[in-house]
């Protein structure tokens, strides 16, 4: 089967959320052939170049979203009017609320056909003519948007928009739109492929959107983190690229509507757990087609430190730790001030916070004030007027002399704390079940589904429950063997690569039993019904008779005998070769013959790094 695996700055770039997992895909499901259509996200993205690359991956093809772009393509009478048409009618549905969509999502489901026609009539143009990402940005564009901001109905968080805004907006549009104008759709590019595995939302599904429309292929959207839920928290006014209200308002429409049109289109959808299925169900995706599909995770590294965990072996039972990127959304703050309540109950309790802080000012400046906080909250403590002081909060990272590895980190303490207040998947928790610990959590995202009752959870900005949490774990340490152990167990039955790839492999083979099947015309009778024996067993057995056509061809034309048939061939002739065919063996997934790695490039592509994951 040959696998078109479409992604929005990850896979097989160096940098990136999703490059990991889709590594382990690919390398896990290695019967399978891999077309990898890539889309980056910034320069440094691709400077930092390609991690290695499996023989499976047959060929990479990327495309930049960050640069402005444009072919200078300038469209004639009969193409602008084409483009006005198309453009008004996404643009409506775009400008539009869905009134009704709580009494039956009526207004929904026909905004997001409106939207539909507008988005495949522009991919239809940019196919036959090109010139979309110039159209995008022109006068007529701006133009287009300035009216339908102003007309009767437009929602009202729009109405307010200025030039600057539309302008804002209309690069915006072109760059999720971006897409629409890439030469892979054709024989040799998504036309090729037997299925189209987008590996997030939005921007990264646009190409199995048109792979579907032009070529019937099926669309399979895999969603760890929900694009929509991630855009509107880039985009707000705390977000790392804060815009004005009415930009933010269109470009939420906009990523509404296209995340509906991708659940419409998809035959299946994988959350990567029930909060993203939530989110995605709001978005109009039928249930019908959701079905989770846990993230895999390495467990190696963490295996030596939970075998001994089942053994008895549980750390400092006095030390409190916490894992992850130091950002505001982690409330470290609530943390900080729940250890001093813990203190005054356990006076020899220490707390870890093990992490850097995550990219941007913001995240900086908060870690500076974390750092103040505790220095404030936890004076340094002496043993007697001799001694050095000491603090019972410390901050530090991975590769230092208190935690040289991960697995260091979570061996450092008996108890592991989360204390966040806005999160998706909880990987740092998965690490500490794999690890075997104990665990405190707040309760948001998929932080229930994850636990699965094998840790503590408590309500978020509550420092007072999270402290009596972690005081009842400190002051047990029987209890923390056992939820340790079960949380262990929990981890190696549903989040491991193993579960994650075999999930994938069997959705896999059930869409490509159910895909149109596209068989040459001499396989086929005149009703389209395949005819038996059109692809001999021998057909399928690379060797000089099957040099005449790609995967699977009609046995050579036997000679004219004379006379008779014999009964039974002479010793001289081989015998038939029997080989094993597959049952729902069709020309979609016919095997083929390998093929050289081809990387080609849309604009400025990486090379080939040498860095693995």
């Amino acid at each position: 089967m040959r696998i078109g695996l479409l992604t929005d700055g990850g896979y097989p770039y160096a940098t990136g959320e999703s490059r990991l997992w889709c590594d382990r895909l690919v390398r896990g499901l290695a019967q399978h052939e891999f077309d990898v259509y890539a889309l980056s996200r910034s320069a440094h993205q691709e400077g930092n170049g390609w991690i290695q690359l499996p023989p499976s991956v047959q060929r990479v093809r990327t495309a930049p979203l960050w640069s402005a772009q444009g072919d200078g393509r300038a469209y004639g009478r009969r193409e602008r009017r084409r483009f006005v048409g198309h453009f008004e009618e996404l643009i409506t549905a775009v400008r539009t609320p869905d009134e009704g969509a709580e009494s039956g999502g009526g207004d929904r489901a026909r905004h997001t056909a409106a939207f539909a026609e507008g988005l495949y009539g522009l991919a239809e143009l940019a196919r036959d003519h090109g010139g979309l990402a110039t159209a995008l940005r022109s006068e007529t564009a701006v133009r287009i948007l300035e009216s339908a901001c102003h007309a009767p109905g437009a929602r009202r968080g729009v109405r307010g928009a200025t030039v600057p805004d539309y302008l804002l907006f209309a690069d915006q549009l072109e760059r999720a739109l971006r897409p629409l104008s890439l030469d892979w759709y054709d024989d040799e590019g998504l036309g090729a492929v037997d299925l189209c595995h987008a590996t997030t939302g939005g921007s990264a599904a646009l190409p199995g959107l048109l792979a579907k429309r032009f070529f019937g292929t099926p669309l399979l959207v895999t969603e760890y983190g929900v694009q929509l839920r991630a855009h509107y928290l880039a985009a707000g006014p705390g977000g790392d690229a804060p815009l004005r209200a009415p930009v933010r308002a269109l470009l939420a429409a906009f990523q509404g509507r296209l995340a509906a049109e991708v659940y419409r289109q998809a035959a299946v959808i994988t959350p990567g757990n029930t909060h993203a299925r939530r989110w995605q169900e709001r978005c109009g995706a039928d249930r019908a087609k959701l079905r989770t599909v846990y993230p895999g995770m390495e467990t190696e590294r963490f295996a030596a430190l939970g075998e001994r965990e089942a053994g008895g072996d549980s750390g400092d039972p006095r030390t409190l730790v916490w894992v992850g990127r130091i950002e505001p959304a982690k409330d470290l703050i609530s943390l900080l001030h729940a250890f001093a309540d813990i203190r005054k109950e356990e006076p020899e309790a220490r707390l870890r916070i093990i992490g850097a802080a995550a990219q941007g000012a913001e995240a900086t400046a908060y870690l500076a004030h974390c750092r103040a906080l505790a220095a404030q909250l936890f004076p340094d403590e002496a043993a007697d007027a001799h001694a050095v002081g000491d603090n019972c909060v410390s901050f530090e990272e991975v590769g230092g002399p208190g935690a040289p590895e991960l697995v260091d980190a979570y061996a450092a303490g008996g108890v592991i704390v989360l204390s966040s207040i806005v999160e998706g998947f909880p990987v740092s928790l998965v690490e500490a079940m794999f690890c075997g610990r104990a665990t405190v959590s707040t309760d948001v995202g998929a932080v229930v589904e994850v636990i699965g009752g094998t840790g503590l959870v408590v309500p978020p900005r509550n420092p007072r429950a999270l402290a009596d949490a972690c005081v009842a774990l400190l002051r047990d340490p029987r209890r923390r063997e056992r939820l340790g152990a079960a949380a262990r167990a929990r981890a190696l039955e549903l989040f491991t690569v193993e579960q994650n790839v075999a999930a994938f492999h069997g959705i896999y083979l059930e869409l490509i039993s159910h895909a149109p099947v596209r068989r040459p015309a001499e396989t086929v009778d005149a009703h389209g019904e395949p005819l038996p024996f059109a692809n001999p067993a021998e057909a399928y057995v690379p060797g000089h008779w099957t040099a005449g056509r790609a995967g699977g061809v009609p046995a050579p034309a036997p000679a004219p005998v004379p006379g008779p048939e014999p009964m039974v061939p002479p010793v001289s002739m081989p015998r038939p070769l029997t080989v094993p065919v597959p049952v729902a063996m069709s020309s979609t997934a016919r095997p083929r013959a390998s093929r050289p790695t081809e990387a080609v490039a849309v604009g400025a592509g990486p090379a080939l790094g040498e860095s693995d994951v």
